[in-house]
């Protein structure tokens, strides 16, 4: 299954994001952009504002099954999956098999892809289900590299594996990590990480 994401729509007026959040404590609003700083350091810590950025995207031609995977793992976005049945395609959906081509258009806040990112750029997840996340991840990074750089898989986002059976991933990033300390520290955690990702992803 070739993976293609393609960006429709970025919605992310980060002025807006950071005024709402000057909001919260009181404070009045600003014609100063956000830096990237600020940025990285909002999505971080998850705060209420990075709801307002949204991101808009297709997957063409994914496997039926690998759709089913993002529905059922959606955890805060709106999903458009092209249909199946028979009295619009023609073809008899039950004589479709899981593999069938589908095209999955979603809409997603920010904090929704840091969600789904810790579930499907988990090892456990399938390769052709975490080819998509990965696929996604490096897409939105042309455009908002901030929160690219935020999604995750699990393991990392919680400093250690929480599955039942790590699948090992983990411990080959830890390996390569020189000083262990930096991975106490979320940001840097999260900075070694997109460079292990850069380095490994085909």
């Amino acid at each position: 299954m070739d993976v293609n994401t393609k960006i429709q729509k970025v919605e992310c007026d980060w002025l807006d994001v950071k005024n709402e959040c000057r909001n919260t404590v009181n404070k009045d609003a600003t014609s100063v952009d956000a830096t990237p700083e600020f940025k990285k350091k909002l999505l971080i810590s998850e705060h209420s504002p990075i709801r307002l950025l949204g991101i808009k995207w297709r997957w063409e031609g994914i496997f039926s099954w690998v759709s089913v995977h993002f529905a059922r793992h959606w955890l805060g976005w709106d999903k458009w999956v092209s249909t199946q049945r028979t009295d619009r395609t023609g073809v008899d959906r039950n004589k479709q098999p899981q593999d069938t081509k589908v095209n999955m258009d979603i809409r997603a806040n920010a904090q929704a892809l840091i969600n789904v990112a810790r579930f499907r750029l988990c090892f456990q997840a399938s390769p052709e289900t975490r080819g998509c996340m990965e696929d996604l991840k490096v897409t939105v990074s042309e455009t908002e590299p901030q929160i690219s750089e935020v999604m995750v898989p699990n393991c990392v986002y919680r400093c250690g594996c929480p599955e039942f059976k790590s699948c090992g991933y983990w411990e080959k990033f830890v390996s390569q990590v020189e000083n262990k300390e930096d991975l106490l520290d979320v940001s840097k955690r999260y900075d070694l990480y997109n460079e292990y990702f850069n380095k490994h992803h085909k």
